[in-house]
């Protein structure tokens, strides 16, 4: 096969998934807003989903997404529901079963349980209005009838992206509603490359005595002795009050050592740099390494509530490249 050709049976596979896509994004009204309002006011029972084939490949896909963003679900094999996982069904759950004909044999079973137990509700995801899982169900998803890529329309491709991007919609808006956000997240993904990416300045910097404070009464005798001490490098300087009034540095300290010739009895507060940058501490630590390269900086204080001069914290580059963010 020839370079040209594989190149142009790709793109043509993307532009018939991608017309798929439109399709969809007509379908989702009333029905839509059906299926969410269902998931978000299911507060006594469980959201469990199904499918048979790709479709339960897309289940599976649905309840883990739908579970990483703060509504909690699980995934119910259909062909083991009818040996006995039934009984994982109960009262004011609800059903969501993907099925592209509504007609599959493993899915009749459960269908047929929902129906008899008038507290169990069922949403059906099909494409055919004439299926027994449309027929039978509480709430309805049409799906859009979508020309698969392929030869002869029959290979399961569009279909399916379909199927994992309404799901993904229902999961995002789901999200959207509970007001789930970053911190949510990072708590259901503590391992791997996401927790990495949301980390915050909060988890990495140093607190309490780690803080290289210092009085801004100091001379610099003594600041040069305690900037050693503390091996950071930098000294956050406070006054009486105890909030933050300037920052002083090793590179300071070269700055100042080269303008004049005897600097050890001057207060700290004549040399120091004023209004240190401050971040606060709910900041991505990405983000305040950002800050940091941008202002050719390697430390930056921390602070809540946008109170920049009482510094909660102190957070160096070092702290950020040790967590693997770069």
């Amino acid at each position: 096969m020839k370079d040209n050709a594989i190149l142009n049976i790709a793109k043509e596979v993307v532009k018939v998934e991608i017309d798929s896509l439109k399709k969809l994004h007509t379908n989702i009204g009333k029905s839509f807003q059906q299926v969410v309002k269902s998931i978000i006011n299911c507060k006594n029972g469980k959201i469990i989903i199904s499918g048979v084939g790709k479709s339960g490949i897309i289940a599976k896909k649905w309840s883990a997404t739908l579970s990483s963003t703060g509504t909690p679900s699980f995934f119910l094999d259909a062909s083991n529901a009818s040996h006995g996982d039934m009984g994982q069904i109960t009262s004011n759950d609800i059903v969501i079963l993907i099925s592209l004909s509504g007609q599959s044999d493993e899915l009749k079973n459960i269908i047929q349980y929902t129906s008899r137990n008038r507290n169990i509700k069922l949403i059906a995801i099909t494409s055919k209005k004439d299926s027994i899982l449309f027929k039978n169900a509480d709430v309805k998803f049409l799906l859009p009838i979508v020309k698969e890529a392929g030869p002869g329309s029959y290979i399961p491709t569009s279909s399916t992206t379909v199927q994992i991007a309404l799901g993904d919609a229902i999961a995002i808006t789901c999200m959207r509603h509970k007001n789930f956000g970053k911190n949510d997240f990072k708590k259901f993904h503590p391992s791997g490359s996401l927790s990495i990416k949301l980390k915050t300045v909060e988890d990495l910097m140093l607190i309490g005595k780690k803080i290289p404070f210092i009085s801004e009464n100091v001379n610099m005798r003594d600041a040069i002795k305690n900037i050693s001490r503390k091996g950071l490098g930098t000294l956050i300087i406070k006054n009486h009050k105890k909030l933050t009034t300037g920052i002083l540095t090793d590179g300071d300290l070269k700055r100042v050592s080269s303008l004049q010739s005897n600097i050890m009895n001057l207060k700290i507060k004549k040399v120091m740099k004023k209004n240190p940058i401050s971040v606060d501490k709910n900041m991505l630590a990405a983000e305040a390494l950002s800050i940091m390269n941008s202002k050719k900086i390697t430390s930056l204080c921390v602070h809540q509530n946008n109170k920049k001069s009482k510094t909660i914290g102190f957070i160096h580059i070092h702290n950020i490249l040790d967590a693997n963010i770069t």
